[in-house]
């Protein structure tokens, strides 16, 4: 692949819904342009782009990949991103190194809630964009209704630049309103088109999109705008070139179409990438913070210190790690590289370009490109790499936080250390994944986007050696009490020796919710030894960590010794440590001991028509719902809901709503169980304690 100069690139997100036609028309540009030796297919399994086994199996994307094509112009950086609900964290990410945005709208689905989603990214990005609008030939497909959802569900009104020659099944070419003419498809795979003139039946249809192109190019600058109202006429390169302007403005979103399946519309979509969408050179430089202090701007130019980005991490059986990097000032060369964001340096392996999995040596990568390197060991998706003697750090990527948990056991007991490093490695390669261990259920937690998600997880870590079972997380319920309550516990050991002997007097009292747990010495007169005092407290901290009614963490409590004995002989620190830990048992008890359970906020945005039935599910679930806004046909509905009645609520969600809702999650505070509800769960857990005693 030859050197290219920064005006000459075009780096491009793919962005839409769950089968829309984006990895689809990608696989047609890479063949069209000479990338690929034959036209990739999703559903057959051969794209070059869904390389990924569950992406072949699923006939789904589901990471982001990158290609680029070489034209006459320059060099086209394609970034196809996943479109269904669970992965669009890794199509936001790609936002971040992205110049613009190409969306892809079903014509057959119309505008998918993802989509909208993802328009929003886009404007967070201040991303310039434009339509493609697939499966026109498909039976029963409306441009009107997909125009019309546009500016009903992402806020903007497309300006086509081309008008469709028939429909469904007759669909034959477009009339280019740019070009004048028509471009008729062949009715082959080949992507070659047939120029001619404009069919006559089209006149009116064609004057009506002309118009609307030459009123939306006026509105974009005051100076044509002047000219429309005067009723003077436009020219061909005020068009073009107010178009460009507009675009690159965020002004205008062009509309085009494609069958990416039979390779028409391809040439005018590439043509139109560089003619409309603006190269690195054009978009704001990329600011960071100086870890000396200050903020810091990379421009993309050559003579800039050097700078770029790790959007993505691949992780290989048999490849190894592969860092995907956005380079956004100067030039990478040679095999040292340093990591701004760690402040470390690393010996690198080749610096490649990207085909989707395939890998080509490159000598160098230059300001506004993009590359791959391996066996970066401490880089981490989000990660700056820059000039040790220039060093910047751009702000990291965000990715959404997982909604669903499941807790995860290797199959085998033979597994168990492997299982660390495989969660490692999957955790490096998909950012939105989170893997810790509950310390009070003591269980492995995997959290993930979606039950989805979580199956391709799964499936990833046995591809990498390890199958698990999976099981539903416990809920980390809590105990604490409700009133005051004093006790003592008397601890007298006799076996033939040396015995041991330990009174201790205890209070406890409630202490407000978050407190957390106190430790009070109120003994006087030398009843007890000080001396004592530290053995007390660990009796007591191991029976607050064991729990007491249900066997969870005991908190929000003062724990206060008032009194108690010992013996000249007998007396020692594990006599203390049991009697401290029972006086505990016996004191909580006898306090009104309940049970608290994690009440999660949520957030959940869904399309009108569901409203009420979200509504009344989470009241099922012991839900308290604390706002209802919207506009735009979706609602926001805020609610507070126990953990318990929530842990597969991704599913159910997705289950009510036909995909077309979603939510975030958070842990609000604690509060008290039910009665009824505690009675079940204290039962459970003193018949799951009993069989684990048994067996």
């Amino acid at each position: 692949m030859k050197r290219y100069e920064v005006d000459q690139l075009r780096n491009v997100v793919m962005l839409g819904g769950s089968r829309a036609g984006k990895t689809s028309l990608a696989e047609a540009l890479l063949f069209a342009n000479g990338a690929t030796s034959r036209l990739g297919s999703v559903d057959e399994g051969t794209s070059v782009l869904d390389f990924d086994p569950d992406e072949i199996a699923r006939k789904l994307t589901l990471n982001t990949s990158l290609a680029s094509i070489e034209t006459q112009q320059g060099k086209i950086n394609l970034l196809d991103t996943p479109g269904f609900s669970v992965f669009l964290g890794d199509s936001r990410a790609a936002c971040r190194v992205a110049d613009a945005a190409l969306f892809v709208i079903s014509a057959a689905t119309g505008i998918k809630f993802e989509t909208e989603a993802l328009w929003k990214a886009a404007d967070e990005n201040g991303l310039p964009r434009m339509i493609v609008v697939t499966k026109l030939d498909r039976e029963r497909t409306s441009l009107a209704k997909v125009l019309a959802d546009a500016e009903t569900y992402l806020g903007v009104r497309p300006i086509p630049i081309q008008v469709p020659i028939g429909a469904e099944g007759s669909l034959r070419g477009v009339a280019d309103l740019l070009l004048g003419k028509a471009r008729f498809f062949k009715p082959d795979t080949s992507g070659q088109e047939t120029v001619g003139e404009i069919p006559p039946e089209l006149a009116d249809e064609v004057a009506a999109a002309r118009e609307r192109l030459t009123e939306g190019v006026a509105e974009s600058d005051d100076e044509l705008l002047e000219k429309y109202l005067d009723g003077q006429p436009i020219g061909e390169d005020e068009i073009r070139k107010g178009l460009r302007a507009g675009v690159l403005a965020g002004k205008i979103v062009p509309l085009l179409f494609g069958v990416p399946t039979k390779n028409w519309g391809t040439a005018a979509i590439a043509e139109s990438v560089f003619s409309l969408l603006p190269s690195p050179a054009q978009r704001p430089p990329a600011t960071g913070a100086n870890p000396a202090g200050g903020e810091e701007s990379r421009a993309a130019r050559e003579d800039a210190p050097f700078s770029a980005l790790v959007f993505k991490t691949l992780v290989d059986a048999y490849t190894g790690k592969i860092s995907l990097f956005r380079v956004f000032s100067g030039r990478l060369a040679g095999d040292q590289i340093y990591n701004g964001t760690r402040g470390i340096r690393e010996r690198a392996g080749s610096l490649n370009q990207v085909l989707g999995k395939a890998l080509k040596s490159v000598p160098e990568v230059g300001p506004g490109d993009f590359g791959a390197v391996a066996k970066l060991k401490e880089t981490h998706t989000g990660d700056t790499l820059c000039d040790e003697k220039h060093p910047v750090v751009f702000p990291p990527i965000v990715f959404p936080t997982p909604v669903i948990s499941m807790a995860v056991e290797p199959k085998s007991k033979g597994d168990e250390d492997k299982l660390s490093t495989v969660l490692h490695r999957v955790t490096e390669a998909d950012m939105m994944i989170r893997v810790a261990r509950e310390p009070q259920t003591k269980e492995m937690l995997i959290s993930a986007m979606g039950q989805q998600h979580i199956d391709v997880v799964v499936e990833r870590m046995k591809r990498l050696g390890v199958e698990v079972v999976l099981k539903e997380p416990k809920v980390p319920y809590r105990e604490t009490v409700s009133k005051s309550f004093t006790t003592m516990y008397r601890h007298k050991k006799q076996t033939g020796g040396a015995g041991q002997f330990a009174e201790v007097h205890l209070r406890v009292d409630p202490l407000a919710r978050g407190a957390g747990f106190e430790y009070a010495w109120e003994v006087f007169g030398g009843a007890i030894s000080t001396s004592f005092k530290p053995s007390v407290e660990k009796g007591i901290l191991s029976a607050l960590e064991q729990g007491v009614i249900a066997g969870y963490p005991v908190v929000d409590i003062k724990a206060a010794v008032t009194d108690g004995k010992e013996h000249p002989v007998d007396s020692k620190d594990i006599a203390f440590q049991v009697a401290g830990r029972e006086a505990f048992r016996l004191a909580v008890q006898g306090a009104g001991a309940k049970l608290l359970e994690p009440i999660m906020s949520l957030e959940i945005l869904v399309p009108d028509e569901f409203v009420g039935d979200v509504i009344g599910d989470l009241n099922s679930r012991r839900g308290r719902i604390s706002g209802v806004e919207g506009g735009g046909g979706r609602q926001r509905v805020a609610a507070r809901v126990p953990l318990a009645e929530i842990l597969r609520y991704a599913t159910d969600l997705t289950s009510m709503t036909g995909g077309r809702g979603q939510f975030t999650m958070v842990l609000d505070h604690y509060e008290e169980v039910p009665a009824l509800n505690a009675e079940k769960i204290v039962a459970a857990s003193r018949k799951e304690a009993d069989e684990e005693k048994k067996a």
